[in-house]
């Protein structure tokens, strides 16, 4: 039987309990990702959104504090790596792998930000919203298509994949799940 592992990077005001993060953790779990880590990572520098340094060191903290929880992986023993990121998490992600060597880690990543893609994960597909006030979404098509990376945009939804109506957000999260179902089942 293959060995699976899912493994979960929040971003810095988006906790694992969250809906993106909340829902895609069932869906691993139903599809055999028994195992699976919930990357805790605190952060207390007030807004860092726009200044660089601030988000270079945020980084650089969150960074260090997911080295020390996943420290105790053997990720030679697992078979399927698949990481699942939101925002901040999907630089983290994306950095871990490539330090770790994960090549064939796999990564969903929600609402990511440009930086996630100096790192090129491979393996992965991405979700953005035109009104995400963290990212330039054309920046974030135009790395996605460079990279090879499958993009699903919503319009008009923000840093969550949320709009002001939510029978629209319920859609949104079912939709966002259904190709997060499908790309852990490899068929996306």
């Amino acid at each position: 039987m293959m060995s699976k592992i899912a493994v979960f990077f929040p971003g810095i005001g988006y906790h694992c309990d969250k809906p993106l993060l909340y829902y895609s953790r069932n869906i691993a779990c139903e599809l055999g990702y028994q195992n699976y880590r919930n990357v805790s990572y605190t952060y207390q520098a007030g807004n860092i959104r726009g200044n660089e340094d601030k988000m270079k060191e945020a980084y650089e903290a969150l960074f260090l504090q997911t080295e020390a929880e996943l420290t105790d992986i053997v990720w030679s023993e697992y078979d399927d790596v698949l990481f699942i990121s939101k925002s901040i998490g999907t630089i983290i992600a994306a950095s871990y792998a490539e330090k770790y060597g994960l090549k064939s880690a796999r990564h969903i990543l929600y609402t990511p930000l440009a930086q996630t893609y100096l790192f090129a994960p491979n393996h992965a597909i991405g979700f953005i919203g035109t009104a995400d006030p963290w990212s330039d979404t054309d920046e974030i098509i135009r790395l996605s298509n460079a990279n090879y990376i499958p993009l699903t945009v919503y319009d008009e939804c923000n840093h969550s994949l949320e709009c002001n109506d939510t029978l629209k957000n319920l859609e949104i999260i079912n939709d966002v799940m259904q190709k997060t179902m499908d790309f852990c089942k490899g068929t996306h």
